[in-house]
C-alpha cells in the first residue's frame, strides 16, 4: 500500500501566490503540503530573464510574514512615483498627465506605493524557504489526484503517498484542473490583445518612477527596477498591443524591437538597450461564479485574473492568500475545522468585491484608453487632469495602488 501522510492543509500549485500562502501557514504551524507538476529549481533561471513582479505595498506584509522578503537574494527596486499619461503614437503626447508621489498618500502609508521584485528572485527565494520549513512538505515535480468529502480530501500523488488533509486549496493558474473538476463555471473576457514583458537598461536614472502611458492600441508601462549587474539603471518594460501587432513587434530583430521600444517610452532616459529575454502572453480576464466547493477552495488566478493595465493582478491574488491564511490560522489555533464550509465561505466574502471591482475598473480602463476616438480622447484628457488637482481623490487611488484598501 502507498505511504499516507497527514496534513491541515495540501496545496497545488507553487507560484508565487501557492508558494507564499504554504510559507505563511507553515511559519505558523500549520501542517501544510504543496504539490507542482513542474520541477522548481529550473523556474530559478541562473541568469537575469527580463521577468519581474510588481509587489504593492500592501502585498509585501504577507512575504514579509512568510519569510520571503529577507531571503531575496536582490534587493528590490522602490516605486516612490508613479506618471499617467495619454498620448498618440507618432503624434505628440496630451500635455495633460496625473503624478503620483507616494509622499502625498497619507502620513501612515508606507515608504513606497510599491517593490520591482526580479520573478528569479523571488523563485530563489521561494525555493530555499519552501524546503527548509519543517511543517512544510513539497512534492515537485508530481502529478497528483484528488478525492474530496465532506470528511475531507485525499490526495494521491503518483509514485508518491496519498495525502490525507482537511482542505484543499487550488494555485494553479487561470485553467485550474482542481476548479474544472469541481464544475466551478467561469466567466470570461477574452481580449484582442497580447502583453510583451521584458527589460531595458538606460542611460539616465529613472528616479525610482513608474510610466504608464496609455495608446490605442493598449497601455505601455515603464517600472524602475534595482541595478544588475552590467546596468546600473533598469526598468522592466510591459507592454500591450493588439494580438497580431504584438506576435509582428515580437518577432523583430533586437535593434528594431528596440527602436520600437524607444518609439514609446520617450527620451527621457536617455539611450535605451535590451537585457535578458523577451515575452508574449495573450491578455484575458476571468472570475470563477464561487471561489469554493466541499474541502476546495481557490486562490489567486484559479479564482480571478484580470486586464494588465494597472499591474495589480498577482496582489489580488497575494491579498487572496492573507486573508485565506489568517482565517486557516485561527482555525487551527482554536481548535477548528479549516475546510468547514463557513470559513470558506467567509473568504469567499472578504475577497470577491475586491476583486470584481478591480476586474470592473481595469476592464473599464482598457475601454476607455484603448481608442483614439477624439471625443473619448477629450473627455479622458479632462478627468485625468481633474484627479490631478483633487488631492482626495488622488490620495484614494493612490492608497488603492498601495493594496491598502480591501481584503
Amino acid at each position: 500500500m502507498a505511504e499516507r501522510i497527514s496534513a491541515d492543509v495540501c496545496i497545488v500549485g507553487a507560484g508565487p501566490v501557492g508558494g507564499s500562502l504554504a510559507c505563511r501557514l507553515a511559519t505558523e504551524g500549520v501542517a501544510t503540503v504543496i504539490i507542482d507538476r513542474a520541477p522548481l529549481p529550473p523556474m530559478e533561471h541562473p541568469a537575469f530573464d527580463g521577468r519581474a513582479y510588481a509587489i504593492a505595498a500592501g502585498s509585501r506584509g504577507l512575504l514579509e510574514a512568510a519569510g520571503l522578503w529577507d531571503r531575496l537574494p536582490e534587493p528590490p527596486g522602490p516605486i516612490r512615483d508613479i506618471r499617467v499619461s495619454d498620448g498618440r503614437l507618432g503624434r505628440p503626447a496630451s500635455r495633460l498627465y496625473l503624478h503620483f508621489d507616494y509622499e502625498q498618500a497619507g502620513s501612515d502609508a508606507p515608504d513606497a506605493f510599491g517593490w520591482m521584485v526580479e520573478a528569479r528572485a523571488l523563485r530563489v527565494a521561494l525555493n530555499a524557504h519552501m524546503h527548509s520549513l519543517p511543517g512544510l512538505r513539497v512534492f515537485a515535480p508530481a502529478q497528483a489526484r484528488a478525492e474530496r468529502s465532506r470528511a475531507g480530501a485525499v490526495v494521491h500523488i503518483t509514485g508518491g503517498p496519498a495525502v490525507d488533509c482537511r482542505l484543499l486549496i487550488a494555485a494553479e493558474g487561470k485553467q485550474s484542473p482542481l476548479r474544472k473538476q469541481a464544475g466551478i463555471p467561469v466567466t470570461q473576457f477574452p481580449y484582442d490583445q497580447a502583453g510583451i514583458v521584458c527589460a531595458v537598461a538606460h542611460e539616465r536614472a529613472h528616479h525610482q518612477t513608474a510610466l504608464e502611458h496609455f495608446l490605442p492600441a493598449g497601455p505601455f508601462a515603464q517600472l524602475p527596477m534595482s541595478a544588475t549587474e552590467g546596468a546600473p539603471d533598469l526598468s522592466a518594460i510591459v507592454w500591450t498591443e493588439g494580438r497580431q501587432a504584438a506576435s509582428r513587434l515580437f518577432a523583430l530583430d533586437d535593434v528594431p524591437f528596440t527602436k520600437q521600444i524607444a518609439r514609446r517610452l520617450g527620451d527621457h532616459l536617455g539611450a535605451i538597450r535590451l537585457m535578458g529575454r523577451r515575452w508574449l502572453y495573450p491578455v484575458s480576464a476571468l472570475h470563477a461564479h464561487r471561489y469554493f466547493d466541499t474541502r476546495l477552495v481557490l486562490v489567486g488566478d484559479a479564482a480571478h485574473a484580470i486586464h494588465p493595465i494597472a499591474g495589480q493582478g498577482l496582489n489580488l491574488g497575494l491579498r487572496d492568500a492573507t486573508a485565506l491564511a489568517r482565517l486557516i490560522i485561527e482555525a487551527i489555533w482554536a481548535g477548528g475545522d479549516p475546510g468547514e464550509p463557513a470559513l470558506l465561505a467567509q473568504y469567499q466574502r472578504l475577497r470577491r468585491p475586491d476583486n470584481l471591482l478591480m476586474l470592473a475598473a481595469t476592464d473599464a480602463l482598457d475601454r476607455l484608453f484603448s481608442t483614439d476616438n477624439p471625443a473619448i480622447r477629450a473627455i479622458r484628457d479632462l478627468g485625468i487632469a481633474a484627479v490631478d488637482r483633487m488631492p482626495p481623490l488622488k490620495q484614494l487611488f493612490m492608497r488603492q495602488a498601495m493594496g491598502n484598501l480591501g481584503g
